[in-house]
């Protein structure tokens, strides 16, 4: 376990993702300040902030939580998993309203 945030683990995973400091601040619910505050080790993150980041790098909570620092909590797997449902849920809605929209756009063009 990190004694502190490590910040180089949480960058390399983002990056691996294609995504941001911002994209994670966002999923967090966070202000930019607010998330750089967790680089910077001044601010912890909640059982709930290791589902979500864990969900979003694709990682286990154990393993956020283990680079997150000593105090880090790790949730428990059922609301892990209950939050990759959601994702999941989400991302079914998302590409229905995709699909929504394109038929819509279909529509409008021949009718």
């Amino acid at each position: 376990m990190a004694l502190f945030f490590d910040a180089e683990w949480f960058d390399a995973r983002l990056a691996a993702g294609y995504l941001t400091r911002a994209d994670l601040a966002r999923a967090l619910g966070l202000s930019d300040p607010e998330l750089a505050e967790i680089w910077k080790d001044q601010r912890e993150l909640s059982a709930r902030d290791v589902a979500t980041i864990a969900v979003l790098l694709g990682v286990a909570p154990e393993d956020v939580a283990k680079h997150a620092g000593v105090s880090t909590p790790v949730p428990r797997a059922s609301d892990a998993n209950a939050l990759a449902d959601i994702v999941k849920r989400l991302e079914r809605v998302e590409q229905m309203l995709s699909e929504l929209k394109s038929q819509l756009s279909d529509l409008r063009r021949n009718g």
